[in-house]
């Protein structure tokens, strides 16, 4: 049986940081992210806690192109996807727990 996965993008507070990630477990990488678990991280440095944008996929592999796919995107790109899903570029953090 294949695994569903999430695309997500997180940001700094002011958010002038933009962080694309992949995971099967959103709400529990969210809160690894929030909570520094991983002191050293690219994420943890550059204070990136607010997730801003997601994406569930039903597969985890359709996850990993996914996010290959932003990745290669444009700043410019990333910030359309936001936008389009959160115009006021708020902590999503709330709407995912129940994912």
């Amino acid at each position: 049986m294949k695994r569903g996965g999430c695309v997500y993008i997180i940001t700094n507070q002011y958010n002038k940081v933009l962080y694309t990630g992949v995971t099967a477990e959103l709400r529990a990488r969210i809160w690894e992210h929030k909570t520094k678990f991983y002191p050293e991280s690219f994420t943890a440095k550059f204070n990136c806690n607010k997730i801003v944008w997601y994406e569930v996929l039903s597969q985890i592999e359709e996850a990993i192109e996914r996010e290959k796919q932003i990745k290669g995107g444009s700043r410019k790109d990333k910030e359309a996807l936001i936008q389009k899903l959160n115009p006021t570029w708020r902590d999503l953090w709330e709407d995912i727990q129940d994912l």
